[in-house]
Order: structure tokens, then C-alpha cells, then sequence
């Protein structure tokens, strides 16, 4: 059957209504608030609130990898977590910080061979779900080795600074 003219639009037109009726409805509210996930590609990490700078200490061994995590009260906590991601298994990295603050994370190197994905997870004020996760996979090549802790102390100072005045656009 072949529809010519004014049936042919009316034929199109009751189409497009049926597929608008069967379509899911969307809720603005619930995209307002989608978690924000960034793949951190360096040793620092800076977006306004949040900051990061990872630094390896070898005195060991099986040396420390130290990352320096700082958030401000616009988030209401923060959650640091390892990931498998062939079985999507997940292990606590640190305990959920919910004071805005400085805190490190300590842990060896040989736990990113199984659980490869760290994710940091900013939790907004009054919200159950992350408003950002910033993940890596691995340790960063970028990432400097220090064996002394008061050098890698003042580097991790001076790095989180770095990365907060480049993410606010203000040179020094």
C-alpha cells in the first residue's frame, strides 16, 4: 500500500506520536545530580574543591605509593576504593572521610597488580552518591619516586598547591 500526500503526512505524523508515547520519560533532576567521572592522567589532579598528588616512597622492597588527597566543604566525604575490573570486585582503600581536609592514602604498590582501578570518590554534600569520582588505572607513569620521606613530604605540599593554582587558571 503506498500513501500519497496528506495521508502519507497523517500516516508519519501518528507514527512520531506512537514512538513519543512508548519513549521513556526523563528526569532533569536526576541528570542534575549524575556522578562526574574524570580518568586522572598524571601524578595531580586539581578541580575546584579537589585536589591530588600521588608520589612513591621506596624504603622497602615492595615500595609505599602515597597519595595526598585534599577536598573542601563543598563535598561532604570522600571514599578511596580498588577495583578488579575483570570481576568488577571491589576493596576499601581507605575508611569514608567526611571532614573536609587533607588525608593521605598508604598502600604498596604490589595491590594495584590486583586491584588495578582506584577510584576516589567526592560525595556531595547531603547525597548519597558520588558528585565526583576521579579514577586511574594504575599508578601513573608520571609519578615521582622519592626515598626519603621528608623530600616526598615537601614535594606532595608543593605538588597539591601546583595543581590547585593550574586548575584555578592563576599563574604564580
Amino acid at each position: 500500500m503506498r500513501l500519497h500526500g496528506r495521508a502519507a503526512r497523517n500516516a508519519l505524523v501518528a507514527l512520531a506520536l506512537a514512538f513519543a508515547a512508548a519513549a521513556p520519560t526523563v528526569d532533569l533532576r536526576a541528570a542534575d545530580v549524575a556522578t562526574r567521572e574524570v580518568h586522572g592522567a598524571s601524578d595531580a589532579f586539581a578541580t575546584a574543591g579537589i585536589a591530588l598528588a600521588w608520589a612513591v616512597l621506596q624504603h622497602t622492597p615492595d615500595a609505599d605509593v602515597v597519595v595526598r588527597l585534599a577536598f573542601d566543604a563543598r563535598y561532604g566525604g570522600i571514599q578511596v576504593i580498588g577495583i578488579d575490573p575483570f570481576t568488577h570486585a571491589t576493596r576499601p582503600l581507605t575508611v569514608t572521610t567526611v571532614s573536609p581536609g587533607t588525608i593521605e592514602l598508604r598502600t604498596t604498590r604490589a595491590g594495584f597488580a590486583q586491584w588495578p582501578r582506584t577510584e576516589f570518590r567526592f560525595a556531595a554534600r547531603d547525597a548519597a552518591a558520588p558528585a565526583v569520582v576521579v579514577y586511574y588505572l594504575g599508578v601513573p607513569d608520571t609519578t615521582p619516586e622519592f626515598t626519603d620521606e621528608t623530600k616526598l613530604d615537601a614535594y606532595l605540599s608543593a605538588r597539591l598547591e601546583r595543581a590547585r593554582r593550574d586548575a584555578s587558571g592563576t599563574a604564580k
